[in-house]
């Protein structure tokens, strides 16, 4: 099967230099370096993509006389563009997709002044949702997972990450990892799961106890099902300190897990500096992490994953020091958190917050959803999502607009026109 995207606007590829590496500083802004002109036309063929060129170039090629506009002819497709501009696939590196329950009557406690930590002494936070998905079932949280899938993939996520960590035991986080699984094999977006039961303290065990569960009876069994690649702890003081997280991360080494880390949200506690030294391909929140952290990440490989729709849900305009990641040539991506507090799975919203509050120019917040975040998912020397050019799966967002920094100036709506994964729209 043959697909043609024909009469495109601006094509933002993200494709410049070696594409298995970040962009970095100003490389990520400059449109001479990631943006094709307007003209250009797309081939796909077995859901890659196997050739972009002129139009004009490809419709000779290619099409019949007899086909006009959007058309099939022997088993090929030709979509016409109509001018819009075509931007890669996005890559929400960060997310909590699974958990049950409703805990939009927090908002009323953050605004009489309770922090995060309050909520969570009081019986709110992590644990009230740790309760009411224990109840879950395996099949409602399939169903659960697919329907917030079928959210993101229509604002145009292609690739995601997506998060245990509301089971807080051994058999609800298994059945939240086989879930995962199961969704994992009914779609067509790359799904990459992460074991974070090492979350929170559940309130039916001692800290003690339960640290013991992790490492003896979790991350072996985790491991040994092959439900995730991926490990995480929640590592702030209140919750998982530094030599708790160094324990569980080199316990879960051992058995061929790699880490990307919860750290430095509310303060540094050196968090960013102990997932550098843990070979964390990423490191997600780091709103307060010193800038010598942040060179000794950039030098370690480990992503800076900034997360603006946290501070923008609690209400608070401490915003992430992206600027000083581009000056400095840190690299960094940007995610959606999705999560009870956070219930946003728009990339299109997060990238606003980083061009609106955070004053990213959209180019820099696009390379941050797309080809950054997609080094940090195991391709290897072999990523094949994030990037529009030849070789890569043909995972690409058509806008409603001309212009590639559309993707998010439109807050509160949706900018996508068409999403394509793996050449099926």
């Amino acid at each position: 099967m043959r697909t043609l995207i024909l009469n495109a606007g601006e094509i933002a590829h993200m494709s410049s230099g070696d594409a298995n590496m970040p962009l970095l500083g100003s490389e990520m802004s400059d449109k001479d370096l990631n943006v094709h002109s307007s003209g250009k036309g797309i081939v796909i063929e077995s859901g890659v993509i196997t050739g972009i060129a002129e139009s004009d170039e490809l419709e000779t090629e290619f099409v019949p006389s007899w086909v006009s506009g959007n058309g099939s002819f022997d088993g090929s497709n030709v979509i016409d563009a109509r001018d819009r501009a075509i931007i890669p696939g996005f890559v929400d590196s960060h997310t909590h997709l699974l958990w049950a329950g409703d805990r939009s009557n927090e908002i009323a406690l953050r605004q009489r002044g309770m922090t995060y930590a309050q909520i969570s002494e009081a019986g709110g936070g992590i644990n009230k949702t740790v309760s009411e998905t224990r109840k879950c079932t395996v099949e409602e949280l399939v169903s659960m997972g697919k329907h917030r899938l079928s959210e993101a993939q229509a604002l145009g996520t292609t690739t995601i990450e997506v998060k245990s960590g509301y089971g807080l035991s051994i058999d609800s986080e298994l059945r939240l990892l086989e879930a995962y699984g199961h969704i994992s094999e009914q779609s067509r977006m790359d799904i990459h799961t992460t074991w974070l039961g090492a979350h929170d303290f559940p309130k039916d065990k001692k800290r003690s106890e339960y640290m013991d569960e992790l490492i003896s009876d979790q991350l072996p069994r985790v491991a040994e099902q092959g439900l995730s690649r991926w490990v995480d702890v929640f590592c702030e003081p209140g919750w998982f300190d530094i030599e708790q997280t160094e324990r569980i991360v080199v316990a879960a080494k051992g058995l061929g897990l790699t880490p990307r880390l919860h750290v430095d949200e509310f303060v540094d506690s050196g968090g960013l500096t102990l997932a550098s030294e843990l070979g964390s391909v990423s490191a997600d929140h780091v709103a307060h992490s010193n800038d010598e952290s942040r060179e000794r990440a950039s030098k370690a490989g480990t992503m800076q994953t900034f997360l603006p729709g946290t501070p923008y849900v609690l209400g608070s305009n401490d915003y992430p020091p992206i600027d000083k990641c581009l000056e400095n040539e840190w690299a960094f991506s940007l995610a959606t958190d999705f999560n009870p507090n956070c219930n946003s799975l728009s990339i299109p919203f997060t990238g606003s917050l980083a061009s609106h509050r955070c004053g990213i120019d959209p180019i820099s917040a696009l390379a941050a959803v797309t080809r950054n975040p997609s080094t940090t998912l195991g391709y290897g020397d072999e990523v094949s999502v994030g990037s529009i050019s030849v070789g890569m799966d043909a995972d690409m967002n058509i806008l409603k607009g001309s212009e590639v920094e559309m993707w998010c100036q439109t807050p509160g709506m949706n900018p996508i026109s068409t999403t394509i994964i793996k050449g099926v729209l």
